[in-house]
């Protein structure tokens, strides 16, 4: 191995300083254009966290006038936009000589390889080559700067040329050419030369969107009873259980123990639903008839906007419904009209409003608002991001034989995602692009994610957005109005290993509204208060989690661009609950970590009892002395040591944000095959010696957990022991110990008896023995109950 190779490797896995040119820097001197052709006097930029990118922008509106083709008496015109090799065109209009456009087309300034700017009007063929029209040409250097927020340039009639430019023809188009950068607001829907090769539905897909997550809702179902319950079979009871169905979310309630027409359950079910309510809430009553067989013996479809909305705990009415009739003879011709009976159920349905909807991993979360926005605080402070852009980026697919990646980057926090343009055949790519979110916690978390688009052209609907990798940063560990621009690295754990696939440039700024309220909010719940009035089991928080990804997945997925589902999946982390040996090792050393202070402590403790070094010893026995005779200055001496040790870590504090720690997480040093387990599907579909041989291992990993819980119970059981009597000679002894240390404690003032302990504790190796104490040797011959074990 080359130790030097091993170290650079592993700088690459850190983060990295930055320092781009951001904010806005306009041509013909001055910061904000002064000299330009139109100047601005607003102070402050909203892009100020992006390295600016100046475009030349052409909207082509309308034209009027045009000549119709002397061979078939009609015009299908069509505008074509030239700057070098870049061509970009409208659609055409058939047999419509005063078309409208109204499209914009945006050139980048660091790819122009013209001094001119020409727009071509021409007629659509169906055969041969499209008749010329006229055109209009623009020089370069004519064009005017155009700074937001000053309204858009007006356009302007054009006559038409011919080919030479030397005569005017029939005919003007209606024109606006302005030089602007990426804060103009044509910016987002403007066709891009960089993704000039995109055509058809594939031009959607490269554009910059901002996405709002559904607004998503508890829907409470409590099931009490039923009555006049019938089955099919008039001479048996029935045994019946109802089943809900919310969508995909299917939910029964237990089977009522006693065959009866009037079940009593009083059993709650709950689902998510997103608004707009699309799905309803079916009921139905489930005869048990055999143990694998049941028949419906009643259903009731429910609209979801039916019920009534509750932002606290207070209680919501019942009601009966009338369940649909069921029994022999619906479908015969003969007895479709007869009246059939009528079961009734007895529920109590509402929406829950004062709660959070989890749809992400509660490790990660970016939002704990309740749904209601009615419980909504104010906002604490502005999240702002500038996505600089990727270096490095790996090759993704092959185009035309050769690597390519056509990367776009997605961020989400609250309710809010937002999607970069995707950037086409660049390894290095740059967006530049500024958006901001309102923060009502610091405690949450952003993350952003980097993907390569797959989907370009008409034939690419099969395949998924391949992930290059994600970055978290939680707001908690930001200085407030501070920029920091740092260069994230993008890890992706492969079936192969570890890879770096790039790195991601970021600006981050947390705007503090108001230092007063987010103090306040340190001392307050992290969730709504109804999760701690009535909370949910763990069990249902981990489906209704699931419930609601699929959701969000799916109603993201319904956008136009969609954010695929694959997309949603990976940034709200949709398989973190799922087994791993890596992050069982990696949370297993979380742990020991968590208390190596504690055995630090206790090795200088050991050592200090031990005079290892006689100063410290002396110093902790005068320490110990002052303490004893002064007791009352224990606590002060205790919270004044934490702040002088908070003070002194002050000078070491982190200085940028956390990033993905490849050593903590075990992720460069695991094993081959405990990666191919990782990525394996759920259930499996590796073959049964493969499964057998990681049943085996995880049977051992197992056995050492239980040997070491066995352990803990047993130390328990054998302080239990002290006084249960279970060992008659031991319990006795221990019982008159105590007897005889409380008359003695009751005797002797309580510094003396803290006194000749501390120096017993704290007296020289020559005084001690290398055998166990006597406690301990007394407490080890304590029973357990480990005797009783099979």
């Amino acid at each position: 191995m080359n130790p030097a190779g091993s170290n650079t490797q592993k700088e690459d896995f850190k983060l990295k300083d930055t320092k781009p040119q951001l904010g806005e820097r306009w041509p013909h001197g001055g910061s904000r254009g002064g000299g330009g052709w139109i100047s601005s006097e607003r102070a402050t930029s909203t892009y100020d966290l992006v390295e600016q990118m100046f475009y030349l922008y052409v909207r082509v509106v309308k034209a009027r006038d045009l000549p119709p083709n002397p061979v078939s008496g009609s015009c299908d015109p069509y505008v074509e936009v030239k700057l070098g090799n870049y061509k970009g065109k409208t659609q055409h209009f058939e047999k419509k000589p005063n078309p409208l456009w109204n499209q914009v087309f945006a050139f980048s300034k660091d790819k122009l390889q013209s001094s001119i700017l020409e727009v071509f009007l021409r007629d659509r063929e169906m055969v041969g080559r499209d008749d010329y029209i006229g055109k209009v040409i623009f020089d370069m250097h004519e064009v005017p700067t155009r700074v937001p927020p000053d309204s858009p340039l007006a356009p302007q009639w054009y006559r038409l040329e011919d080919r030479r430019g030397e005569t005017k023809l029939k005919g003007e188009v209606m024109l606006a050419v302005w030089m602007g950068t990426q804060a103009d607001e044509a910016f987002p829907d403007s066709w891009h030369s960089d993704a000039a090769s995109v055509h058809g539905e594939g031009v959607y897909n490269v554009r910059s969107k901002v996405y709002v997550s559904p607004k998503l809702w508890y829907l409470r179902v409590n099931v009490i009873e039923a009555q006049d319950v019938e089955p099919h079979d008039k001479t048996q009871q029935p045994q019946v259980f109802v089943k809900a169905q919310v969508g995909n979310q299917v939910l029964k309630t237990k089977l009522c123990p006693t065959k009866t027409p009037n079940p009593l359950w009083n059993e709650d079910l709950l689902f998510v639903a997103a608004e707009p309510f699309e799905e309803q809430l079916v009921l139905t009553l489930e005869n048990r008839v055999a143990p694998s067989k049941d028949e419906t013996v009643g259903r009731i479809v429910l609209p979801l906007h039916t019920f009534e909305k509750r932002m606290d705990h207070r209680t919501i009415h019942s009601k009966w419904f009338n369940m649909e009739k069921f029994g022999f003879g619906v479908l015969e011709a003969d007895k479709r009209h007869e009246q059939k009976f009528s079961s009734r159920i007895h529920l109590r349905v509402c929406l829950e409003g004062g709660y959070h909807v989890m749809d992400e991993s509660t490790m990660y979360i970016s939002d704990q608002r309740p749904t209601s926005k009615q419980l909504w605080k104010q906002p604490i402070g502005l999240l702002e991001v500038g996505i600089l852009s990727a270096q490095g980026v790996q090759q993704m697919k092959t185009k035309d034989g050769r690597g390519a990646t056509d990367a776009y980057c997605v961020a989400k926090y609250g309710l809010k995602w937002v999607r970069t343009r995707t950037i086409l055949d660049s390894f290095n790519p740059k967006w530049n692009e500024q958006y901001t979110w309102e923060v009502y916690d610091p405690s949450t978390v952003i993350t952003l994610g980097v993907f390569d688009n797959n989907h370009l052209g008409s034939n690419d609907g099969g395949k998924n957005d391949a992930r290059i990798g994600k970055v978290r940063i939680r707001l908690s560990t930001l200085e407030t109005d501070r920029i920091y621009t740092n260069s994230y690295p993008l890890l992706v754990l492969q079936p192969s290993g570890l890879k770096k696939m790039g790195e991601l440039h970021l600006a981050v700024r947390f705007t503090c509204l108001s230092l007063a309220h987010m103090i306040y909010l340190y001392g307050q719940p992290l969730l709504p208060k109804m999760h701690y009035l009535h909370p949910f089991t763990v069990n249902q928080v981990d489906s209704l989690r699931f419930q609601a990804m699929r959701i969000v997945a799916t109603r993201l997925g319904r956008a136009e661009p969609p954010l695929r589902k694959e997309v949603v999946e990976y940034m709200i982390d949709v398989d973190s609950h799922m087994w791993s040996m890596r992050r069982s090792k990696a949370n297993f050393f979380r742990v020991v970590s968590l208390f190596s202070g504690m055995m630090s402590i206790s090795k200088w403790i050991g050592e200090v009892c031990q005079w290892k070094n006689p100063v410290t010893t002396v110093l902790v026995h005068v320490l110990f002395f002052i303490l004893v005779c002064y007791p009352e200055l224990i606590l002060p001496t205790v919270f004044l040591y934490m702040f002088l040790i908070g003070v002194w870590n002050f000078r070491f504090r982190p200085r940028n944000p956390p990033h993905m720690d490849t050593k903590l997480s075990w992720a460069e040093a695991v094993a081959a095959d405990e990666l191919d387990e990782e990525f394996d599907t759920f259930p499996t579909t590796k073959a049964q010696d493969v499964v057998r041989m990681r049943y085996d291992r995880l049977r051992s990993v197992a056995g050492r957990i239980q040997t070491v819980v066995g352990d803990i119970a047993t130390q328990g059981e054998r302080f239990q022991g002290l006084l249960s009597w279970r060992d008659p000679r031991a319990t006795s002894l221990f019982v008159m110990f105590c007897f005889v240390v409380a008359v003695a404690l009751y005797i002797t003032p309580f510094k003396m008896v803290a006194l000749v302990a501390g120096l017993l504790w704290l007296r020289h190796p020559k005084f001690r023995s290398k055998l166990p104490s006597v406690p301990s040797n007394f407490f080890r011959r304590l029973p357990s109950k480990a005797d009783s074990m099979l």
